[in-house]
């Protein structure tokens, strides 16, 4: 099977890599170069910014693909350029979305690929939308062999999985439970929430390439283990060999007194409790099942950082943010109090 990933260094991406290569895929990877350095030997690499249309239409001027992959469009004039780029071209053409593009708040905590499109809170998750619907209109109108996957909240050895970080990375977050300082949960903790870890995901993704029932189909990929987020903290805080001392945030409060996006994050997709019906997948890959539990992917995970000091990026404006809304509770509580 001849591939085209346009990105490929991402989180999603790389496990995708890494097991086609093993597979012995003829695996092509178009992006500017940037992040390389991870990917599997043996994937061709196309030097190339994918906004420069003209460049990227001669580098593969004399290729054919069964499978091309987008995982960087977010928005539908990225797809028409792409529509314009590999018509003709590919026998699949698979756009990476987002499970928050479902229904927001949900009416049914149940998700299956037939829950509503509609998320009022996050731009990113709209752009999803009129990506998909962009997509399903030239499958409709003229035949172009799409399948629309959307991921939820996947993660690798290099990301702790968090609900509330700033926005250098997680390690933040880790670090502040190394020093038993209070570590910010949104909402009480109580509502459910998917993990993926991206090797799980890259054998549901793999087994829809080139897979002819998959055509015109959205299909999401996750696991089918739910957990609260307390649950999450607490594997985080035993991973780390230390006790939780966990504060419970609303996430209203937090997007209030945050410049980052906990508008879209939280309240437009992790403040929901979600329980994916994987139903669809396993149909249309039999052989899937996400064998990775979350306690046994965040020590991974958490030993991997650990052991890598290049992903312990200290972030200090949201270490000192987190020590404010802290401060400000515990004044409000104790003013009650009197």
């Amino acid at each position: 099977m001849r591939v085209l990933f346009i990105g490929g260094t991402g989180t999603i991406s790389t496990a995708i890599s890494r097991q086609l290569i093993e597979q012995g895929c003829e695996l092509y990877l178009l992006n500017r170069g940037n992040r390389n350095t991870d990917l599997p030997q043996g994937a061709h690499i196309l030097t190339a910014d994918i906004r420069n249309e003209e460049e990227v239409a001669t580098l593969i001027e004399d290729l054919h693909f069964d499978v091309v992959t987008d995982f960087i469009a977010f928005e539908p004039a990225q797809l028409e350029r792409d529509y314009r780029l590999f018509k003709g071209k590919t026998k699949q053409f698979i756009f990476i979305s987002s499970a928050s593009a479902y229904q927001t708040p949900l009416s049914d905590y149940r998700i299956t690929e037939g829950t509503p499109l509609a998320n009022p809170y996050w731009e990113y998750s709209r752009n999803k939308i009129a990506c998909e619907d962009y997509l399903m209109k030239l499958y409709r109108e003229d035949g172009f062999p799409i399948t629309i996957v959307r991921p939820s909240h996947t993660y690798d050895e290099r990301s702790i999985p968090l609900g509330v970080h700033g926005s250098k990375g997680t390690w933040q977050v880790a670090k502040r439970m190394l020093e038993n300082k209070p570590v910010l949960i949104h909402g009480d903790g109580t509502s459910l929430w998917t993990l993926t870890h991206n090797r799980d995901f890259a054998k549901g993704f793999i087994g829809l390439m080139g897979n002819l029932h998959a055509i015109g189909e959205s299909v999401h990929i996750t696991s089918d283990e739910s957990v609260t987020w307390n649950q999450i903290y607490e594997t985080i805080a035993d991973a780390l060999g230390v006790k939780l001392n966990a504060v419970h945030v609303a996430s209203e409060f937090l997007d209030a007194c945050s410049s980052e996006d906990y508008r879209g994050g939280l309240l437009g997709d992790k403040a929901n409790t979600v329980v994916f019906d994987n139903s669809k997948l396993k149909r249309l890959v039999p052989e899937y099942a996400a064998t990775t539990r979350v306690d046994q992917g965040i020590r991974e995970t958490v030993d991997y950082i650990l052991d890598h000091p290049e992903y312990q990026v200290e972030d200090e404006e949201f270490d000192q943010w987190c020590d404010k809304i802290i401060s400000v509770l515990r004044t409000a509580q104790s003013a009650m109090k009197k």
